[in-house]
């Protein structure tokens, strides 16, 4: 059974889908660092934040933090 999504995220139809209804939709994505590993952390847009959960508990909380929040992350960790 798959885990109960937060109601907030913001789902995106696959671009391959070509207006069928048979198609893959986007939430929730894994860190690209994680090597496919279970290990890691995932996200997934919202419409005023980003959602963070730990991939090991797809079940358990996920963390809200506020969009401009996630850039300035984002910016520093990169830099």
């Amino acid at each position: 059974m798959p885990a109960p999504e937060p109601d907030r995220i913001v789902w995106h139809t696959s671009s391959y889908s070509n207006g069928a209804t048979a198609c893959v939709e986007v939430g929730w994505r894994t860190s690209s660092c994680s090597n496919g590993a279970a290990a890691c952390v995932e996200v997934a847009p919202a419409p005023d934040a980003v959602l963070v959960r730990d991939s090991k508990n797809r079940t358990g909380p996920a963390l809200t933090v506020p969009t401009p929040a996630w850039r300035a992350f984002l910016t520093t960790v990169v830099h």
